[in-house]
């Protein structure tokens, strides 16, 4: 099992920046790829970004692609969100997780993750 911590949400203007991380403490940080998830208000939690073990490939979903990046320190274990040019649809509770060991980026992509869900941080946008 793996333990991930979210941190870095505050509130910030529309058209700033700011950067999230997710630290992981457990079984080898970088066996698996992972992701970034958010749950804007009142609605279901949804896929943001995912990246491989290595960092080599990642992937986001449309509405954040030019805006947002994900990385990762394997010797850190910890992942990164740089969220640029933040808009009010933007404010959501960011949350982290994990694929499966040795699984492809596809399936954080597609939600097959592992670890239950942690509390998240939370980002407010204001316009």
């Amino acid at each position: 099992q793996v333990q991930l911590v979210e941190s870095g949400g505050t509130t910030v203007q529309a058209g700033g920046s700011l950067t999230l991380s997710c630290v992981g403490t457990g079984r080898k940080f970088g066996n698996y790829a992972m992701g970034w998830f958010r749950q804007p208000p009142g609605k279901e939690r949804e896929f943001v970004a995912a990246i491989s073990w290595t960092g080599g490939s990642t992937y986001y979903v449309d509405s954040v692609k030019g805006r947002f990046t994900i990385s990762r320190d394997n010797d850190k274990n910890t992942m990164y969100l740089q969220m640029n040019n933040l808009e009010p649809e933007d404010t959501a509770v960011y949350f982290c997780n994990r694929g499966p060991e040795h699984q492809a980026i596809i399936a954080v992509i597609r939600g097959n993750v592992v670890e239950s869900w942690g509390q998240g941080t939370q980002v407010i946008v204001s316009a």
